[in-house]
């Protein structure tokens, strides 16, 4: 078995304040014996505005937050998996939302760009990720010593043909800052649908309360297994979830109901 664990957080506008938290609870997830950890999506820096995060954008393979990843990975000796951080884009008003991952060396060896941006409008309430974000356009995975892992980024959960095109993975990942209102209504059942019509493991790491900005984001970052049972939680506040990956029990769930060998299309 190998355990893995999801950052929770309530990221600030202040970059050196986040990697201070992203570090501390990455410690404390190693400690407990996590292999692969994952930060939530905005972990180094939630903007008063979304355009803040456009003047903090790294390039590839320089810049403090991918410093600080690659010597927590290398410190910690973990998968380390880093939520979002905004790197360049070809739209010098716009940022790439990119997920990093640093293998336990420090190395970095997978990169996936959102894809899919979210928009949003309800009364006062008001999202549109596309002013400040270039989309990605390619799916993503990479492999592990216990499987293949598939990365996704929080609104990206709504198009299950985004995990289908990842084929048989063991575990896929999910980082979000899902707004309260939709988290409330949609996201256990969208993660463990997941899980479910995949058979595979869902970590999710998720932001987690009030931010200073004025956002509420909903938090209940999760691991789900491939029955679709949630077998940790962590409803709001800074902190960690962890649980273990039994490869022996995904390859019985796939054995007993072998739905992946009866698709059609």
């Amino acid at each position: 078995m190998t355990t893995v664990a999801a950052v929770q957080m309530i990221s600030s506008p202040h970059v050196e304040d986040n990697l201070a938290t992203a570090r501390r609870l990455v410690a404390e997830a190693a400690a407990n014996g996590a292999a692969l950890v994952t930060l939530p999506e905005y972990w180094p820096i939630m903007g008063m505005t979304d355009s803040d995060k456009v003047a903090r954008a790294e390039h590839p393979g320089q810049g403090p937050i991918q410093d600080a990843m690659a010597q927590m990975a290398r410190e910690h000796g973990v998968w380390l998996i880093g939520g979002t951080l905004p790197l360049v884009s070809p739209d010098a008003n716009k940022v790439m939302n990119t997920t990093l991952v640093f293998d336990p060396s420090g190395k970095p060896v997978s990169r996936y760009d959102k894809i899919h941006l979210f928009g949003f409008t309800k009364g006062s309430e008001h999202y549109d990720e596309a002013r400040t974000i270039v989309p990605g356009e390619s799916v993503v995975m990479f492999d592990a010593p216990f499987g293949r892992v598939g990365l996704a980024v929080c609104y990206d959960l709504r198009f299950p043909e985004l995990f289908r095109a990842m084929g048989e993975c063991t575990l896929m990942i999910v980082t979000a800052a899902f707004t309260h209102t939709t988290g409330m209504a949609h996201w256990e059942v969208l993660l463990r649908a997941r899980a479910i019509e995949n058979q595979c493991y869902v970590l999710a790491s998720a932001q987690g309360g009030t931010h200073v900005n004025g956002r509420r984001t909903f938090g209940h970052s999760m691991l789900i297994d491939p029955w679709g049972e949630v077998k940790a939680v962590l409803a709001e506040g800074e902190g960690v979830v962890s649980g273990q990956i039994d490869a022996a029990y995904l390859a019985q769930v796939r054995e007993n109901l072998p739905a992946l060998k009866h698709r059609k299309l």
